[in-house]
C-alpha cells in the first residue's frame, strides 16, 4: 500500500509539474511569440553597418522648399524659395503663409476704415503713401466703406528672390469681398453685402534677412 502510495504521489507530481510546464510555456509564447508592435528593429549585420556609416554626405545639396500640401507654391518661384531658405534656415513656407493671410486681411481691414496708423507698421512708405491718398478722396467725396473679407480661397506664393540682404516674397490672394461704398447719410453708392465679389491680387512683401525684425512688410499691391 505505501508503494502504490509513491507510486500515485509520483504520477502525481509528474501530471503536477506538466501543468506547471504547460503554463508556463504559454505565458512565455504570450509575451514573446507575439508582436506588439514595439518591437525595436533587428540590428543589421556588419556589412550593411559599415556600408551605410560610408556614404558620402553631399554638402552642396539645395535647400528644401518646404510647403504646404495643397501645393501653395508656384514652380516658377521655388529657385527663388531655395534661396531665401538658404539666407534664413528659420524660413518655413507653411507658417509665412499664414503670416500673409493675416497681414492681407489687417491691412484691407485697415484701409476700409481708414486706420492709417495700423497701416504704418504693415506696410512700406510707398505703399502706405497710396492707401492714404485713396483714404483722403474717399474721405472728400462722403464716403464709407462698409467691406467684410469673406473668405481667402487660397493664397500661393508666386515668385520668390533675395537681393543682397534683402528677401522678397510675392503671393497670390484669390479671395472673397463682399463690398458696400455708402454716402454720409448712409445710402448705398455701389456695391452690396448679399453678393460676395470674387478678387485676384499679387501681394508682395519683403523683409531685411537676420535682423532682429522678423515682420514681413508690404511694399507693392497688384491685380492677378
Amino acid at each position: 500500500m505505501y508503494r502504490a502510495w509513491r507510486l500515485g504521489g509520483s504520477v502525481f507530481y509528474v501530471i503536477l509539474f506538466a501543468m506547471i510546464a504547460g503554463f508556463l510555456a504559454l505565458r512565455l509564447y504570450s509575451v514573446l511569440g507575439k508582436r506588439t508592435g514595439h518591437e525595436q528593429p533587428l540590428p543589421k549585420p556588419a556589412e550593411e553597418r559599415v556600408a551605410a556609416a560610408s556614404m558620402p554626405r553631399t554638402i552642396d545639396m539645395k535647400p528644401e522648399v518646404r510647403e504646404t500640401a495643397n501645393r501653395a507654391v508656384d514652380a516658377k518661384a521655388e529657385n527663388g524659395l531655395r534661396a531665401v531658405i538658404a539666407a534664413d534656415q528659420n524660413f518655413d513656407v507653411a507658417q509665412f503663409l499664414e503670416g500673409a493671410k493675416s497681414a492681407y486681411r489687417m491691412v484691407l481691414e485697415a484701409f476700409w476704415k481708414g486706420d492709417e496708423e495700423t497701416l504704418g507698421w504693415l506696410v512700406e512708405d510707398e505703399v502706405r503713401s497710396g492707401f492714404a491718398e485713396a483714404i483722403a478722396m474717399r474721405g472728400e467725396a462722403g464716403h464709407v466703406l462698409e467691406n467684410r473679407l469673406i473668405a481667402i480661397e487660397k493664397a500661393a506664393i508666386v515668385d520668390a528672390s533675395v537681393d543682397g540682404k534683402v528677401a522678397r516674397i510675392a503671393v497670390r490672394f484669390d479671395a472673397d469681398i463682399a463690398a458696400v461704398t455708402r454716402d454720409t447719410e448712409g445710402n448705398v453708392v455701389a456695391g452690396s453685402l448679399t453678393d460676395a465679389v470674387v478678387t485676384h491680387d499679387v501681394w508682395t512683401f519683403t523683409r531685411r534677412l537676420r535682423s532682429d525684425d522678423p515682420n514681413w512688410k508690404l511694399v507693392e499691391t497688384d491685380e492677378a
